[in-house]
């Protein structure tokens, strides 16, 4: 069997019947799980280890935690304070900020991988220009150089805890208002002013290895019609071909309003996929997948890509393991102590 490339979520804490039979499917590689997942740290452990056990290869177990207004598991994890807060250091203090950047990485990346996650959507990539709320105090700063810097320490922090990093959104979410999760964001700016800027950290993140990228449901309008997620041009020609990107293409969710213009779900995850993605993402529609399905079967799924076997998680502490190490207690001390400013 291989692995689907398709992404969804479950209901509840535990699986239902009609919930194992969809994971099996041949489509279906992979789980995000959200909020209403979570209840505990063992609860979790527990849900992740019956989702393990239902296919080969087994199905990837994706969560978005970036800490701040984005973190789904909450009692019993640390609790990350938006990396706006790294910017800000940064901008007083560089090299400390990109030592507690690493460590920041590793607790949170520890943390999930300890009750078996293996990766969690970050790091956000995007420039925050005071335009875009739904971006704001998500990303590490407005500069490129210091996201950057940030997000090179952050991803090499995941790294040591066995986690591969997804930065987001290509390429750059941060220079609209409109939220892609209502509406679809169009970016009227040309290409040269995309280019310097707002493109700089993925370039820089692509040269030295990321594992995965997250395009925007943003259509830049003086580039291509499509949004990013769907455009061949943006996936093929530029990420793939112009920086030579090597790891995996995931979409985002392909349920948000943003990708409402290219058709139904199944018309969308079509597309996502022949547009280059690797994995489409569909959330919060249980009822319907298993309409998407029976969709989606018309067609073979496409052949197995080696660049989502990077996403599997490696070697974690077990939970009963990690509040015993000393790196966890320091980096826990360390995140604690700069949150509060």
């Amino acid at each position: 069997m291989t692995m689907g490339p398709l992404m969804i979520d479950l209901k509840g804490m535990t699986l239902d019947l009609e919930e194992r039979e969809l994971l099996r499917h041949p489509w279906v590689g992979g789980v995000v799980l959200f909020s209403r997942n979570y209840e505990s740290p063992e609860q979790i452990a527990a849900l992740i280890d019956s989702i393990r056990t239902l296919k080969e290869p087994r199905l990837l177990v994706a969560v978005d935690h970036e800490g701040g207004r984005v973190q789904r598991f909450r009692e019993g994890f640390t609790s990350l304070p938006p990396v706006r807060f790294l910017g800000q250091l940064y901008d007083r203090n560089p090299p400390q900020a990109r030592r507690l950047a690493a460590i920041t990485g590793w607790l949170m990346a520890a943390e999930l991988r300890a009750v078996g996650v293996d990766f969690s959507f970050a790091p956000v990539l995007d420039l925050d220009q005071g335009v875009s709320t739904v971006i704001g105090d998500r990303a590490f700063h407005s500069e490129p150089n210091a996201v950057i810097a940030l997000a090179r320490a952050y991803v090499r922090g995941m790294a040591w805890a066995g986690m591969a990093a997804v930065g987001k959104h290509f390429p750059g979410h941060g220079s609209v208002a409109a939220d892609s999760h209502v509406a679809l964001p169009v970016d009227e700016r040309p290409w040269q002013q995309i280019r310097e800027r707002d493109f700089l950290p993925f370039e820089r993140l692509v040269g030295i290895g990321l594992p995965a990228i997250m395009p925007a449901h943003v259509r830049y309008a003086s580039v291509d019609p499509l949004p990013a997620g769907f455009s061949r041009f943006w996936l093929e020609e530029v990420l793939r071909g112009q920086l030579g990107f090597q790891g995996a293409i995931i979409s985002d969710d392909l349920g948000m309003a943003g990708a409402a213009g290219v058709g139904g779900v199944s018309e969308r995850v079509r597309t996502a996929l022949s547009a280059g993605c690797n994995m489409a993402l569909v959330c919060n529609d249980p009822d319907g997948y298993a309409h998407l399905l029976a969709e989606l079967e018309v067609d073979r799924p496409p052949g197995p890509s080696a660049h989502l076997l990077r996403l599997y998680g490696r070697y974690p502490l077990s939970r009963p393991q990690l509040p015993r190490s000393s790196a966890w207690q320091k980096a826990v001390q360390a995140v604690t102590a700069y949150a509060k400013f």
